[in-house]
């Protein structure tokens, strides 16, 4: 059975805060775990199926009757990190004769962080801090693809400070006394550790918002690095509005091209293997 997840707020700094767990946040994909009536099926939080891409974590079923919250990750076995381009290829890989060559190349990791349904009971109502109980209690061992998330009470500063120190995505904030919710809730909140870059904006999109990124890679030289679609407000979308024309340099189907005057500051989750910025966030123009 497919349960709908909580999903978390955004904190833009760390606190402390007694009333409070906090856990690592890995950087994989969402995943529900249920293995109810005989059969175990696993979804993304969008309700889409997942379950013949992980085929190893199907070897060893669980008790009957229960649904797991979490994330799917693969860890660098050589450095312990989570890769995350590593889980999409996982993800989005479709043959069977690949899927299983995978499962010995990048075997996932299912990363467990709440009990939704144990032994056929309705866990949701209960506080958050009633059901890391039970699923502390709830034997997972069977299947060693299957771990428990950690997580410290009350130091989550201190918990921030080790997880930028690993280059790790962020922690997640939840009240002990939080029941869980199918929706978007501020008794979940994420703190991200965001890596910040200097950019220039070469070219914006026709057809929809979006700035193209850009990085000097010496004898003037320009690398698209991605397109900045997040973080810029109305009055910043008109600034840039009034030069774009003065420093046009071409255009294609798809964007207009300008010259790399335009420094932006961006934050981003991490840069990708082949150099690209994750997912890039507008924090405002550098001078």
């Amino acid at each position: 059975m497919f349960i709908s997840p909580m999903l978390l707020e955004t904190s833009e700094i760390p606190f402390t805060d007694s009333s409070y767990i906090f856990e690592p946040k890995y950087d994989g994909h969402r995943l529900i775990y249920s293995q109810t009536n005989g059969i175990t099926r696993l979804y993304t939080r969008h309700n889409n199926e997942c379950t013949k891409q992980y085929p190893e974590l199907l070897s060893k079923p669980i008790e009957d009757g229960t649904v797991l919250d979490g994330e799917v990750v693969v860890f660098d076995p050589l450095t312990g990190a989570v890769d995350f381009e590593s889980v999409m290829t996982r993800f989005q890989t479709k043959r069977a004769d690949s899927i299983k060559r995978l499962t010995v190349e990048l075997p996932v990791t299912f990363v467990v962080f709440d009990i939704l349904l144990y032994k056929g009971e309705d866990l949701r109502g209960l506080p958050l801090t009633k059901r890391r109980e039970i699923l502390a209690a709830a034997d997972l061992s069977v299947n060693k693809r299957i771990i428990k998330t950690p997580y410290i009470e009350g130091a989550g500063e201190s918990l921030f400070e080790d997880i930028c120190s690993r280059d790790m995505e962020g922690i997640v904030c939840k009240r002990k006394d939080s029941v869980y919710v199918s929706r978007r809730s501020e008794a979940w909140q994420k703190v991200i550790n965001w890596t910040y870059a200097e950019v220039r904006i070469t070219g914006y999109r026709k057809n929809e918002f979006g700035w193209l990124a850009s990085i000097d890679t010496g004898n003037g030289k320009m690398r698209p690095v991605g397109v900045i679609e997040l973080g810029v407000n109305p009055t910043q979308k008109k600034a840039f509005f009034n030069v774009k024309d003065s420093i046009i340099t071409g255009e294609d189907k798809e964007f207009v091209y300008l010259e790399p005057f335009i420094r932006a500051r961006v934050k981003t989750r991490n840069w990708t293997k082949a150099g690209m910025l994750r997912s890039p966030v507008f924090v405002d123009f550098a001078i």
